[in-house]
């Protein structure tokens, strides 16, 4: 509601940061209710089935946004999600209760934690981003730097001295927790280009409709929802590495047919090579993610999903930060600086464009094979096994 009806984009801005947040608060509760609610041995379907529920959503969000853009204007489509969050408040309020067994034995909330977790984020992404566009080397950059690192050995060192921190910081000791992580930071890194780089080479580039960009991005998110339940199924019986290195793959060849793409590719390509590269995506996500929290100790389930979102932001803000750059470097050194809506009807600046993000796929390809390399230290079996989980 307030972004639909935000007056200025300074208000705008913050109503997505408001939205944001309650985002991430339903995410990381619903992963941690999802698999407190499964044996171990049915975790990947459970999450799996988390990972289609999301694709079904998002599937439709691009057809229906495309449909309602090309007769509503933009607020009014953020004022129509007020019906599906309403109706989501109203199953929440009605159908979860809360569990008050555990007394006084609750775990506290790491409040010093949290503030010190949530500034070194915001530090990170904000120096990474550089939304006030200041030099690559200039006191604001460097100082940011400086800040995240302060900020970041703060939190650390607090988490490991506090009787009950946010994140059981000890969790990194065990091997699969501490590859599962990095695998994802890595193809979310690579993975974001799809959703980053994609509409804007249909729709400044191309000049594609927002309804046939939609369809395109919905394919990508169905191929999401149907091999999530593969995913999830071949996790449970065969462990992380097999699914992991399968997606891993089949995202770097994904990458290279998006990466040899020009104006004259036929969109079918596109939207099968976007379809193929939702499959991989689910296959690696659901299982680092199962991964993951297999070797996350039950108690700390709530804080384990929260984890594993972050990992994701993380990856995706490197990866948005990373991309930009490479194909702004391509076009600036082609001698083009112009706004991307710029695009139509300038063959040069169209032709450097093309370059830049053919080299942008180039780099997602080989941040994808390095995450490969490292995804070979994943298991062949139930994480869980690896031993036991870190004492409190």
């Amino acid at each position: 509601l307030l972004t639909g009806l935000a007056p200025t984009f300074a208000l705008l801005i913050g109503a997505r940061v408001v939205m944001s947040f309650g985002n991430a608060l339903v995410q990381a509760v619903g992963t941690g209710m999802l698999v407190s609610a499964f044996p171990p041995d049915e975790r990947g379907i459970a999450l799996g089935a988390q990972t289609t529920a999301v694709a079904v959503g998002s599937a439709s969000a691009p057809v229906l946004g495309g449909l309602g853009l090309e007769f509503l204007s933009w607020n009014t489509m953020f004022i129509l999600l007020l019906l599906p969050a309403s109706i989501s408040l109203l199953a929440v309020r009605k159908l979860i209760t809360v569990d008050d067994r555990h007394g006084d034995h609750r775990q506290h909330l790491d409040l010093p934690g949290g503030v010190l977790s949530a500034l070194t984020i915001t530090s990170l992404i904000l120096t990474i981003t550089n939304p006030l566009s200041f030099e690559l080397v200039s006191p604001a950059i460097i100082g940011g730097a400086v800040l995240t690192v302060v900020l970041g050995a703060a939190f650390v060192r607090w988490e490991l001295h506090t009787n009950e921190p946010m994140i059981e910081l000890r969790l990194f000791e065990i091997s699969v927790f501490r590859v599962a992580t990095i695998v994802r930071v890595l193809a979310f890194m690579a993975a974001i280009a799809t959703s980053f780089l994609l509409p804007v080479f249909l729709l400044s580039f191309r000049q594609t409709s927002a309804i046939a960009t939609g369809v395109i991005l919905a394919v990508f998110a169905i191929g999401i929802g149907l091999s999530a339940q593969v995913a999830g199924r071949m996790y449970d019986r065969v462990g992380p590495r097999l699914p992991t290195l399968l997606g891993l793959g089949l995202q770097v060849a994904m990458s290279l047919v998006f990466a040899f793409s020009t104006d004259s590719t036929p969109l079918l390509i596109l939207g099968g090579a976007a379809g193929l590269n939702g499959v991989a995506l689910a296959m690696w996500n659901v299982a680092g993610n199962s991964a993951l929290l297999g070797a996350t100790p039950p108690e700390l389930y709530g804080v384990g999903g929260a984890f594993t979102n972050v990992t994701r932001t993380i990856g995706n803000v490197f990866g948005q930060a990373i991309l930009t750059v490479v194909v702004a470097a391509v076009m600036a050194a082609r001698g083009f600086d112009i706004p991307l809506g710029d695009l139509p009807g300038n063959q040069g600046a169209g032709s450097a464009f093309n370059d830049g993000w053919r080299a942008a796929y180039l780099v997602t390809a080989g941040i994808t094979a390095v995450a490969m390399t490292i995804a070979l230290l994943l298991p062949g079996k139930d994480s869980t096994s690896l031993g036991p989980s870190p004492a409190k």
